[in-house]
């Protein structure tokens, strides 16, 4: 069985961390790059970047901030934010990027997921899906959140897959920042109707809720924020606890 992963998340705007709670209320978490060398030196299986206000803004990812995470790590490293292009992902790779997230772009053009699998190949690609419950339905958002779509998460992951892509970052709206758990029945069914590697993205609060979204939500790697920037859980800690619970993880 692989290894399962622990990937803090770094959500950056105007050059720092931020974190909110169901994508609002941004408060301020720290220097990203002093951020990345902690918890490179403490035992993370990787590192997401996720410059959020690009999009929104309608600018490409802070290259400059990328390259100086990069240069301060030693794991994979995961950048998004912006990324609309080949182009664009080229910018980020040649920074110190080994992998891009694409988001909003992929729902607006499809065909980038194809483009960016045939230029860098499938492991370099991953699509982040957020989506929240309206109305019993598991509803794709793009822009940070603020625009709902007329996708589903099931089919639009279905579609991820057989475009190229090589992972699914799922973020459940419904879960984010909360600290209540991950969306764990909604992973379950996902990781049923993908054969995708699932990063399990949202709700993280306690070493349990790391136990739960493995062994009940079948992902394959949790990301989390709040509780590793905030003190609250340090990863050799959960590391152990996950081994006590038989899960196969990297020390």
């Amino acid at each position: 069985m692989l290894a399962k992963r622990i990937i803090p998340c770094l959500d950056i705007k105007d050059g720092r961390t931020v974190k909110g709670v169901h994508f609002k209320n941004l408060r301020d978490a720290g220097d990203p790059v002093a951020l990345a060398h902690r918890y490179a030196e403490a035992g993370a299986d990787e590192l997401v970047f996720l410059d959020i206000s690009a999009t929104e803004q309608g600018r490409k990812t802070l290259a400059d901030l990328v390259l100086a995470v990069a240069q301060a790590i030693d794991i994979p490293f995961t950048v998004g934010g912006g990324i609309a292009s080949v182009a664009d992902a080229h910018r980020v790779l040649k920074n110190g990027a080994d992998k891009v997230v694409i988001n909003s772009a992929a729902v607006k053009y499809p065909g980038l997921i194809n483009a960016l699998a045939a230029e860098f190949g499938n492991q370099c690609v991953v699509v982040a899906i957020d989506a929240k419950q309206i109305n019993g339905r598991w509803t794709v958002h793009l822009v940070g959140g603020k625009e709902p779509t007329d996708r589903e998460l099931m089919d639009w992951a279905v579609e991820v897959e057989q475009r190229g892509a090589g992972e699914i970052l799922f973020t459940s709206m419904d879960h984010d920042g909360t600290q209540d758990g991950f969306a764990c029945s909604a992973l379950a069914t996902l990781s049923k109707r993908v054969s995708l590697p699932l990063i399990a993205s949202g709700g993280a609060g306690t070493l349990d809720h790391f136990v739960d979204v493995f062994q009940k939500g079948k992902a394959d790697a949790a990301l989390a924020a709040s509780v590793f920037h905030f003190g609250q859980i340090d990863l050799p800690t959960l590391k152990q606890y996950l081994i006590q619970h038989q899960l196969p993880i990297r020390i």
